[in-house]
């Protein structure tokens, strides 16, 4: 039968170490169509590889689960599942709740609320395909995330917030040849992921965010999502000297993240900061962690080789901050940018709740959206 608050089995995790000392390259090379007969908002873009038989392995095992899910649904669902991939679809996420979004700006898709249990088994077995297996991050924050929507739709938000508000959509067909994305989110949730010719070619836009934030309990567990983020750049920004920390201090105050949604392809050409390159060993490592919090969100084979091209750039990589370094504070806010990798974490002010809450965003300056910018 429907439910309107969908909960997800949570099942045990082991703590995986993602590797980075062996770069795995990751290619992707991507245009917009220039075909006159082409739809102006249609992306086009070439086949990419990863070359690690883990990698083409779990990628092929989230074709099958995709097609899974699908096969679980109505005529009339599938429908609403099935999207056309193109950039205009691939941009329509947000950090608000849906019933905050006006003038066509909505989320597309499957609406959680609309499916059975049956359904919400086989889109469970399909988010535990596409995410990591780290405590905190991956499949585990997502389930976190699900419980603060629904602690705010009982603690005062009401209808607007909770797990049934969230969505799940196709742009194009899972499959093993072509162009797909497996977008899934909703308040304070994006998920990403494109996949070219079986293989994961971009898993950002990424967002994350939590109100409450700190420890609350829902659905039978104590919850504290964005911890690990929140914690990783506390430590590293009190690793760093008093010298590293006044080239890290950005003059502007940041009251919300730069590249929040609709503000794409929006990087800075100056980078502002510290380099990393300046950094010990030990300091590098505590960058290397704050970034590992983020990637550890997909599928743990692809998550090691996005790290290790990480690291690989790491010394053309910047540090800033603004606000206070214990990173709870309202306008507290922090920075990596690298060659590829974008992160910010912002600290806001309550909405629905007393208190500050974090907005979050991992973002890759070649893989964006797959790599597409038409």
């Amino acid at each position: 039968m429907p439910i309107s608050n969908p909960r997800f089995t949570r099942p045990k995790r082991l703590l995986v170490a993602s590797s980075m000392s062996v770069l795995l390259g990751l290619t992707l090379v991507a245009c917009g169509s220039d075909s006159d007969s082409a739809a102006a908002d249609t992306a086009t873009v070439s086949s990419a590889s990863v070359s690690t038989s883990a990698s083409s392995t779990a990628n092929s095992d989230v074709v099958a689960a995709a097609q899974a899910f699908t096969a679980s649904l109505t005529d009339e669902q599938k429908t609403s599942l099935e999207q056309e991939y193109s950039l205009e679809n691939a941009q329509k996420w947000s950090n608000l709740p849906q019933a905050l979004l006006r003038g066509g700006q909505g989320r597309i898709g499957l609406q959680l609320s609309e499916l059975d249990d049956t359904q919400i088994a086989a889109l469970d077995t399909l988010l535990k395909t596409v995410t990591g297996t780290s405590s905190g991050d991956g499949y585990d924050e997502i389930q976190q995330l699900l419980n603060a929507d629904d602690y705010l739709s009982a603690n005062g938000g009401g209808s607007d917030y909770g797990s049934g508000n969230y969505y799940i959509a196709f742009l194009g067909t899972p499959s093993d040849a072509g162009t797909w994305e497996l977008q899934f989110g909703g308040h304070h949730l994006a998920v990403a992921n494109t996949y070219i010719d079986g293989a994961l070619v971009g898993a950002t836009p990424s967002f994350r965010g939590v109100e409450p934030f700190g420890t609350f309990e829902e659905n039978g567990t104590a919850n504290a999502p964005l911890e690990n983020e929140q914690t990783s750049f506390a430590a590293l920004l009190g690793g760093m000297s008093t010298e590293e920390l006044s080239s890290a201090e950005l003059d502007a105050v940041y009251s919300d993240l730069v590249l929040k949604p609709g503000n794409d392809w929006a990087f800075p050409t100056t980078k502002e900061g510290v380099a990393v390159s300046t950094f010990t060993p030990e300091e590098k490592q505590l960058v290397m962690d704050a970034i590992a919090t983020y990637v550890d969100d997909i599928d743990d084979a692809d998550a090691a080789t996005i790290l290790a091209k990480y690291e690989s750039e790491l010394d053309q990589t910047y540090v800033s901050y603004s606000g206070t370094t214990g990173v709870t504070e309202q306008n507290d806010y922090v920075r990596i940018d690298g060659p590829s990798v974008w992160i910010e974490f912002s600290m806001q002010h309550g909405i629905v709740l007393s208190g500050n809450h974090p907005h979050s965003v991992w973002r890759d300056r070649t893989t964006d959206y797959g790599g597409t910018q038409a």
